[in-house]
């Protein structure tokens, strides 16, 4: 098992790419071109973030890291996904998170953001190649794509892994998960999600309106939206975050029209951040 470090490096290289600026809604603000290079320092020791943005008429913007420790709030799995974010959701205080999705020479990321109301602020939605590929993007996604059913398998890591030397919480829970999607008529659509842990299986079933490139799941504790975006992605988060219910952060990528990847960041009814799960599922 790769250690938290040794993950992280899976990320290494060039990347070219665009910082696509998105409304609550999905609109595009703004896309603003980018290089991005994670590089090794002192024998694997140490490693260099550099990160160059290029907005039109105004200077190159660039930012530079240098470190020798994965930060608490971040956490990756053995093939390089990651997610980094706010440890808790607390009322009054802004609040976000990160995730990042690789397949071969490509990443696709996504920042969402909330305002000191708890209200779904803005989205960045991140496209990324290595330098010198030429992969090409997938269409935006639709809902159709998503139709029927789905198997795979979820890895489930826990904050306390950072720093862990020798706990339960480095290993990681995996389970495999089922996701029936079905339309059904005048705009809406069911989704049944089953995941087994241990030697019983939970299902949950939701509806969801669809409008266009969203989909509204209204009957949820806190209300959440699917945002179906370019390349493939989808955005999953509620857009008001209110005390005492559990609530999921999700990227999701269309990676293939039978493949597709999952992260989801999970709080507590408390606010405080409890796992992150990496989802790979195929369509049967």
């Amino acid at each position: 098992m790769r250690t938290q470090w040794e993950s992280h490096l899976q990320n290494l290289g060039e990347w070219h790419g665009s910082f696509t600026r998105l409304s609550p809604q999905g609109q595009q603000l703004e896309d603003i071109p980018s290089i991005l290079i994670l590089e090794q320092l002192n024998d694997k020791q140490q490693a260099r973030l550099t990160l160059r943005r290029f907005r039109e008429n105004l200077p190159v913007n660039e930012l530079v890291y240098e470190y020798s420790s994965i930060e608490r709030n971040l956490l990756f799995f053995e093939n390089g996904a990651f997610s980094r974010g706010a440890l808790r959701w607390g009322a009054y205080s802004e609040f976000w998170a990160e995730f990042g999705l690789i397949e071969a020479n490509r990443r696709l990321r996504m920042v969402q953001q909330y305002n000191r109301d708890s209200q779904l602020r803005a989205l960045t939605l991140i496209r990324e190649r290595l330098v010198g590929t030429d992969t090409p993007e997938g269409p935006q996604l639709t809902f159709e794509q998503l139709l029927g059913e789905w198997e795979g398998k979820a890895i489930t890591i826990y904050p306390e892994l950072q720093g862990a030397s020798n706990s339960e919480a480095e290993s990681p829970h995996s389970y495999p998960t089922k996701l029936k999607i079905e339309y059904q008529g005048n705009n809406h659509l069911v989704q049944q999600l089953t995941f087994e842990t241990g030697t019983s299986a939970r299902t949950i079933t939701s509806t969801a309106r669809i409008d266009g490139s969203i989909l509204h799941f209204e009957h949820s504790p806190l209300p959440t939206q699917v945002l179906l975006l370019p390349d493939g992605a989808s955005c999953n988060c509620p857009l008001e975050i209110k005390p005492g219910s559990v609530f999921v952060l999700e990227l999701g990528w269309l990676l293939q029209p039978n493949k597709r990847q999952r992260l989801i960041r999970t709080y507590s009814d408390q606010g405080e951040w409890l796992s992150l799960t990496f989802v790979e599922e195929y369509k049967l």
